[in-house]
């Protein structure tokens, strides 16, 4: 599917109901490849990717009240900031939120559908430790991913005249 980008990042919609329908590797591949030609200060590239599927993504699902998402993707990407890479701490998380961006472009220029789930990050030190992940790595954002089910509603945003401060 081709679009060009404006269509591309006016059509995207968080996807919360998903297919049962395998997402093979080399998808995978090609969005985490999306994920890192993000932009970051001084190109660090302060994130780092896990990716579970399976048992090992239903694990998580207890750890937040949409628990249906989690269950529901094929699989769940997981972003952290590696603080082994952090420079400065605010630009790094919006790096990796430039680097989320990627992936969810990607995702939806692929015809796959995705959820970012933030809520979950009330719980990342249990998470952590039932991963056992390093201390060094900091959960930032959980990343659910299918074949999307039934299209989510048209999205709508403010008028662009009530977000722009005039001088």
């Amino acid at each position: 599917m081709k679009m060009d980008a404006l269509r591309l990042i006016r059509t995207r919609r968080s996807v919360r109901r998903f297919k049962k329908a395998r997402i093979p590797d080399a998808a995978i591949e090609k969005i985490l490849e999306a994920a890192r030609w993000a932009p970051s200060g001084l190109n660090n590239q302060p994130w780092r990717f896990m990716v579970l599927e399976k048992d090992q993504k239903d694990v998580l699902a207890d750890f937040t009240h949409y628990s249906y998402i989690v269950r529901g993707a094929d699989k769940v990407i997981l972003v952290f900031l590696d603080r082994n890479e952090s420079y400065n701490y605010a630009k790094d998380i919006m790096a990796i939120g430039a680097c989320i961006q990627n992936m969810l472009l990607y995702i939806h220029a692929s015809g796959l559908g995705a959820c970012w789930l933030g809520e979950i990050l009330n719980k990342r030190k249990e998470i952590a430790r039932i991963l056992t992940i390093s201390s060094n790595l900091e959960l930032e954002a959980v990343i659910a991913l299918g074949k999307p089910g039934p299209r989510p509603k048209r999205g709508s945003r403010k008028k662009l005249n009530r977000l722009v401060i005039p001088l």
